[in-house]
């Protein structure tokens, strides 16, 4: 029967069967030799970015501070004044209105409230009143009918 050869490890196992590689897998020491070599290869890759830009300043093809001039053949382009319906602010305690098709912070497609394009709703449907205490017991309020 071959063995199974896990490259994070650099182990082989036993046996080669569906159940051996999932205990193996969902094990601590594979869980965390994976996060290792990918921890590894992040910082590998940022490595290579500082590099190439540090590279690229000492050419000279990024400026001292690209953030204090715009470059000579951009020109810098006002803000529009005038056009389009005013901004309405929206009143305290409210969230300001998305644009359509964004989302506020924190929603995904698919959750409540979440509708492309359309203000945000929270559906009625399976919703419960609040739980409240029970209501206070009735006291009889003359004497009791013994009619019997």
């Amino acid at each position: 029967m071959p063995k199974y050869y896990c490259d994070y490890c650099d182990t082989y196992l036993t046996h080669d069967s569906p159940s051996v590689r999932k205990t193996h897998c969902i094990g601590r020491k594979h869980r965390d030799n994976v996060k290792f070599y990918y921890q590894k290869w992040m910082e590998e890759q940022a490595q290579h970015l500082i590099d190439a830009t540090t590279a690229a300043f000492k050419a000279g093809k990024i400026a001292q501070n690209p953030f204090s001039n715009p470059p000579p053949n951009m020109t810098a382009v006002p803000p529009p004044t005038g056009f389009g319906p005013p901004r309405m602010m929206p009143p305290p305690g409210m969230p300001p209105m998305m644009p359509p098709g964004m989302m506020p912070p924190g929603m995904r497609p698919g959750m409540p409230g979440a509708m492309p394009g359309g203000p945000m709703r929270m559906p009625l449907t399976g919703m419960r009143p609040p739980m409240m205490a029970a209501p206070p017991p009735q006291l009889n309020q003359g004497p009791p009918n013994d009619e019997s």
